[in-house]
């Protein structure tokens, strides 16, 4: 099975420009330096699933045409505003797919903090004005690594470590997704080792002490062990432009740019 894997936005939690149109190092002519925050959508014929919904949520599927009824599921990396805080838009995705309720799932501790705070997502309120649009699916902790299928897109979860908390990555077939993330222990890496294509978080840039994101040096070390063909770091922040990031950048590792798309396939 072949999947298409969009990447919706690929900047950290400012987004570039931030606000006050404040591009830092990034060249504002080139285009790829203008990215919305990290979101993703892989895409099987049947299935659409997004892995978080940030600010720009609205904008990302709109942009690259993503009908709302097609939106089978949400898988949520972890509670931050940067990766939740368009989660109200999939009111809108409830209401345009005949009121069919959206299955979303992640770490209990992420799913219980968006729970406390878009409650009448979960919940409702008023039943004709505030009906419960998400229905949460709590990935239990010893289900890490094993897969399970959402539509016909089997995903396997990863627990990582992002500095604050614990956060999840996701990996379908040979393609995975690591935002955010600070560590990965051995468990990880094994569960990463063998896909050709792996999309991860590198905020840090070339600074080791940073508490919450991975710098540029830990994943050429951590895909030593993982083996990935190519590489695409994402997460970028106004002090990463693209072509300055290009031509650092060994062989084989690139920087995500929103609406790239790329290929996966899972299975023989």
């Amino acid at each position: 099975m072949t999947l298409t894997c969009t990447i919706l936005g690929c900047g950290n939690s400012s987004g570039v420009p931030a606000v006050g149109n404040y591009w830092g190092a990034c060249d504002p002519h080139d285009t790829r330096n203008r990215r919305t925050r990290c979101s993703l959508a892989v895409q099987s014929e049947t299935t659409t699933i997004i892995v978080d919904t940030g600010p720009d949520f609205r904008e990302q599927l709109n942009r690259e045409n993503i009908a709302g009824p097609s939106v089978s599921a949400v898988l949520y990396t972890h509670a931050h505003s940067d990766h939740v805080h368009g989660i109200d838009d999939l009111r809108s995705i409830y209401y345009q797919n005949g009121r069919n309720q959206i299955d979303v799932y992640g770490k209990g501790c992420t799913l219980s903090e968006i729970s406390g705070r878009f409650n009448y997502l979960f919940e409702g309120g008023n039943d004709e004005e505030y009906p419960a649009v998400l229905r949460a699916h709590v990935i239990p902790e010893d289900a890490y690594g094993q897969p399970f299928v959402v539509g016909d897109i089997p995903v396997v979860p990863i627990e990582m470590d992002h500095g604050t908390c614990l956060a999840s990555g996701y990996r379908f077939g040979d393609f995975a997704y690591c935002v955010d993330v600070k560590r990965l222990d051995h468990k990880a890496l094994d569960l990463l080792a063998g896909v050709k294509t792996w999309v991860v978080d590198g905020a840090a840039y070339k600074n080791p002490n940073k508490i919450m994101h991975a710098h540029l040096q830990a994943i050429y070390d951590y895909n030593r062990h993982i083996k990935a063909e190519a590489v695409y770091v994402t997460s970028l922040s106004a002090q990463m432009d693209y072509k300055t990031l290009e031509a650092e950048m060994p062989e084989g590792v690139y920087p995500a740019f929103d609406g790239l798309v790329l290929e996966a396939f899972y299975g023989s």
